[in-house]
């Protein structure tokens, strides 16, 4: 039986190569596949995320006073270390983002977005990748192309089962413009105020459709972008932290609205060459919502991201409440987030589990605030391992476009 953090037991081991504390117990308690989730109950209990892709570089936006509710925690000032890579420079195409900026050999652009139903039933991630970062066949192939490795993820979230599609693809069947992103079948694109994204895929392990359209409106758009290491090949910007979302599926029948969330991430080498771990965590406040993003680097220096949205769209830098670890998941990595003092905070349902990574919701008190979020954990020491390299194309399979006769 699982409990509230969906763990149950068995008997696999799995190196704890992303936490440097002793544990008596590191079972993996159950052999999974590489990418995994959870398919049973609400998916928020309680509740009625290259060149010329990012802004230049510029000055951060200044902190122009308290927030409302917030006042038990002063103003984070902008970091030099990492820190605000800039505000726009030309990356808004027709008010939104660019999708043709290049991706350099060994480098990676993904574009990811989320949504949750008003009713918390229901729930999705959809990330188009360039230079399919978790891909084991980018890996071996040299990683000399991004554009031969692409791939379009959905995980479609539901009372009665949850759905996984991430098809790599070569670059035959990719067509990339200003506003459009074309993977196989499916289509990420920007349409005046909104971003649509049509979805024709097939699931994985088991083969079935997974067919529709999704279209998410910014309710306002952040121009700051932020360097996750010393040197800038990673960044990091949240498009629209704020935004609505409209999902209708035709495979399988659903169709439902909620609150969403839209940013990219790109770099010119891949993760694991850059950090070590990083939590990120997204929870909808009353006043705007709030992100924390804490990344342990390679070079096993710290750099962290707190930020709250306000009404016109510019986040702005909070000192974050203290970090709580989360109970593990099957795999045992480890997961921890923000909660203010004298709080705890805990994972109301695990929505992958993989030996890398974790997707969750996450329940925790912030400013005072009770808050559901979504979280993820990812270990690149895991990924990096042999093991999970193979593993990986049974949830990642990998289609060749046909050759022209």
């Amino acid at each position: 039986m699982r409990d509230e953090s969906g763990q149950s037991p068995g008997t696999l081991r799995f190196a704890d190569s992303c936490d440097a504390r002793e544990h008596g117990d590191d079972d993996a308690r159950r052999f999974q596949s590489a990418f995994s989730s959870d398919g049973r109950g609400f998916v928020w209990p309680g509740v009625a995320r290259v060149g010329r892709l990012f802004p230049e570089a510029g000055g951060a936006h200044p902190y122009q006073g308290p927030l409302s509710g917030r006042r038990q925690y002063a103003p984070g000032p902008g970091r030099a270390d990492g820190g605000v890579v800039g505000e726009d420079g030309g990356i808004l195409a027709a008010r939104g983002p660019r999708f043709d900026g290049a991706v350099a050999p060994g480098g990676y652009a993904w574009w990811y977005v989320d949504g949750l139903s008003d009713d918390g039933h229901y729930g999705i991630t959809i990330i188009a990748l360039i230079g399919s970062v978790f891909s084991s066949h980018y890996h071996w192939s040299g990683r000399g192309n991004p554009l031969n490795h692409c791939a379009m993820n959905v995980a479609l979230y539901r009372p009665r089962g949850s759905r996984w599609a991430m098809t790599e693809r070569d670059s035959a069947a990719v067509d990339v413009t200003p506003t459009e992103l074309t993977i196989g079948p499916s289509q990420m694109r920007w349409d005046g105020d909104a971003l649509v994204i049509s979805i024709d895929e097939t699931t994985c392990p088991l083969p079935t459709r997974l067919r529709g359209t999704i279209k998410l409106v910014p309710q306002a758009l952040n121009r700051r972008a932020f360097a996750l290491d010393a040197a800038g090949r990673h960044q990091w910007w949240p498009i629209a932290p704020k935004a609505r979302i409209e999902v209708d599926m035709i495979n399988p029948s659903l169709r439902w609205s909620g609150a969403g969330y839209f940013d990219c991430n790109r770099g010119t080498e891949p993760l694991e060459a850059g950090f070590k771990s990083w939590n990120w965590c997204y929870a909808r406040l009353k006043e705007g919502p709030a992100i924390f993003y804490d990344v342990t680097r390679r070079d096993g220096s710290k750099y962290a991201v707190a930020a709250c949205c306000d009404a016109s769209g510019t986040l702005v830098d909070l000192e974050p409440p203290p970090i709580g670890e989360l109970a593990r998941t099957l795999w045992r990595m480890p997961r921890a987030t923000h909660a203010d003092r004298g709080s705890q905070p805990r994972v109301l349902r695990t929505l992958e589990d993989a030996p890398f990574y974790s997707r969750s919701v996450v329940q925790s008190r912030i400013f005072g605030e009770e808050t559901v979020g979504m979280h993820e954990s990812l270990c690149l020491e895991r990924l990096s391992s042999k093991l999970v390299r193979l593993m990986i194309p049974f949830r990642n399979p990998r289609m060749r476009s046909p050759r022209p006769k």
